[in-house]
């Protein structure tokens, strides 16, 4: 975590030898990279306020703290793999980020960056081990970017990966004074030979529902279209559908997995898994189809929560477009064996997940079919 920055490095840092411009800045006197709107002893505040949050993320694995110029991981643990490999995924939350930014809440968007990186990498077997952060501003609030990093600790605690390190640029005439934006990586390991994906799916496996917490962070371009700017509706309304104001259901974080399902890989064997995101449900899932078989999914499995239908129902939009945006409820895809799915669900529900079979895989009917069908009608709530 580093003060604010004119260029950008990835790795924590710490101020470097006073400069005659931080000189005039302690006399008193604005530095000129003060006047040119970057404020270096804010940064600094924020990294101080920080800390703690970034300390409970803490795994064995981590040498050091905050303040070098790399954030240090134990490789060793690899010695223990019989042929390992690493996993990477990078992602950010897109224009969620105008939400909570909109309603002054900045302590779950965290949930959002690691759910979007870490889940990418169980669903191929690997367990994430650290992820590193990336906040872009206009100008550095302290308090504010604490608590982005607060939640993105969190989230971390949640996963079970530490948060290594990362970057906190200030960007004065990029981006407005209250703006910002968030973006990450994260790394983990898996076995070669225990690596998830469309090799180990077979005919008469089924399809394991791991529900979403709401939208996640996907499709709010879309959502930010309809309700904010077709409906005129504010943040601030209050919507019974919702049982709550809309700023609230759009700040929803989004679930994350990765430790959960790391722990059902281990308790139940399970072939493949789809990180239900942006392109929603039936195009996600067919990145993990194999050739010459397709995935049945059943949509009368399950009620999308009201907030799918308010978006569809309020922009016109039709079926094909709304599945192809937003998750419809769907957080997960599970493949497994269909002997193994009620000891899943049990397992899942111990761990606080609501999951239901939704579908099959099936010899594919024709080579031009599509990967994914989805039948059926949606369940009312």
């Amino acid at each position: 975590m580093t003060p604010p920055s004119q260029s950008s490095s990835t790795q924590p840092s710490s101020p470097g030898p006073t400069s005659p411009e931080s000189a005039q800045a302690g006399s008193g006197t604005p530095s000129a990279y003060a006047r040119a709107g970057v404020d270096i002893e804010a940064g600094e505040r924020a990294v101080e306020l920080m800390k703690a949050h970034v300390a409970q993320t803490a795994r064995p694995e981590v040498i050091g703290g905050l303040g070098g110029f790399a954030g240090f991981f134990d490789a060793s643990a690899l010695a223990h793999f019989r042929h390992p490999l690493l996993a990477t995924s990078t992602d950010g939350v897109g224009t969620k980020v105008a939400i909570a930014q909109a309603m002054d809440v900045h302590d779950t968007i965290g949930f959002d960056l690691v759910g979007m990186l870490v889940d990418d990498l169980v669903v191929v077997g690997a367990e994430p081990w650290f992820v590193t952060d990336y906040i872009a501003c206009g100008r550095v609030r302290p308090e504010r970017i604490a608590n982005v990093v607060k939640g993105i600790a969190q989230a971390c605690e949640k996963a079970g990966c530490a948060l290594l390190g990362g970057e906190t640029a200030e960007h004065p005439g990029l981006l407005a004074a209250d703006e910002y934006d968030v973006a990450g990586a994260t790394t983990g390991a898996v076995e070669k030979d225990a690596v998830l994906g469309p090799d180990r799916i077979v005919e008469g496996d089924a399809l394991l529902v791991v529900a979403s917490s709401g939208l996640h962070s996907n499709g709010y371009s879309l959502v930010r279209s309809v309700l904010l700017g077709q409906a005129g509706w504010k943040l601030e309304k209050v919507v019974p559908d919702l049982g709550r104001s809309l700023g609230e259901e759009l700040l929803t974080p989004t679930t994350v997995y990765a430790a959960d399902l790391l722990a059902l890989i281990g308790a139940v064997e399970v072939h493949a898994m789809s990180h239900i995101t942006g392109g929603g449900l039936a195009n996600n899932l067919a990145r993990v189809i194999p050739d010459g078989l397709e995935a049945t999914v059943d949509r009368s499995t399950w009620a999308p929560a009201p907030i799918f239908r308010l978006v569809q129902e309020v922009g016109r939009i039709s079926r094909p477009d709304i599945e192809e945006t937003l998750n419809m409820g769907v957080g997960m895809i599970v493949v497994l064996p269909a002997d193994r799915v009620e000891t899943a669900v049990t397992f899942l529900a111990g761990r606080g997940l609501t999951a239901w079979q939704c579908g099959s895989m099936s010899s594919r009917g024709h080579d031009d079919a599509g990967a994914v069908q989805l039948v059926g009608d949606y369940r009312s709530l």
